[in-house]
């Protein structure tokens, strides 16, 4: 029976991995969120079911993250406080290194998940943006609860974040790339070619 770790992997990696974009510059509505998540589960649905290899599956992963995700806010979020000392070049590599991380961490993770499926729920307006809820139900689990966080600060609708039974997976991910850096000794250059290898 999987445990909440890897409910948590395995919706991380829609996540604070992948992200569906909407039109630029329109105002984010109810209706507009609500899609945006049931166009994220056609897209994952869709790589799960497909039957390739895990390598391949990693490479869609990544694709759609390139094309959807808030790649700089999200691995902003995830460097927290010691990005403030972290140069812009050292930053511009981290984010690269940081969307190769979320592919290919939680890509390999997909191939327990065949069969399952997520449920839009309800959407509301929060101050980022909007709230959608929804239920995971993955084969021989229990349903349980996933909320997806869709804002359009950046110009473009997008999905940025998510709760898992109410732990934040994007604050998880700033867990565990602080923890990085600590085992760096704070070198910046190290933790980012460590990361290239993680996942």
């Amino acid at each position: 029976m999987l445990n909440r770790i890897s409910r948590r992997t395995f919706l991380a990696s829609v996540t604070s991995t992948f992200a569906i974009a909407a039109t630029p510059l329109l105002a984010l509505t109810e209706a507009g969120a609500r899609g945006l998540i049931d166009g994220l589960v056609v897209k994952i649905n869709s790589v799960i079911a497909s039957g390739k290899s895990e390598a391949g599956m990693i490479r869609e992963f990544q694709g759609i993250f390139n094309r959807y995700a808030d790649v700089p806010i999200m691995a902003q979020y995830a460097l927290g406080v010691d990005g403030r000392s972290a140069s812009s070049s050292q930053k511009r590599a981290f984010g690269e290194a940081f969307e190769g991380y979320i592919a290919r961490k939680y890509g390999k993770r997909f191939r327990e998940f065949i069969g399952g499926k997520i449920e839009v729920k309800s959407a509301r307006k929060i101050n980022a943006g909007y709230e959608v809820k929804t239920t995971a139900f993955l084969r021989g689990e229990s349903p349980f609860e996933v909320t997806f966080l869709v804002s359009s600060k950046s110009g473009n609708n997008l999905f940025f974040n998510m709760f898992i039974e109410g732990v934040n997976l994007l604050l998880t991910e700033r867990t565990e790339i602080g923890a990085l850096l600590d085992r760096n000794g704070g070198n910046f250059e190290k933790m980012i070619a460590d990361l290239k290898k993680a996942g």
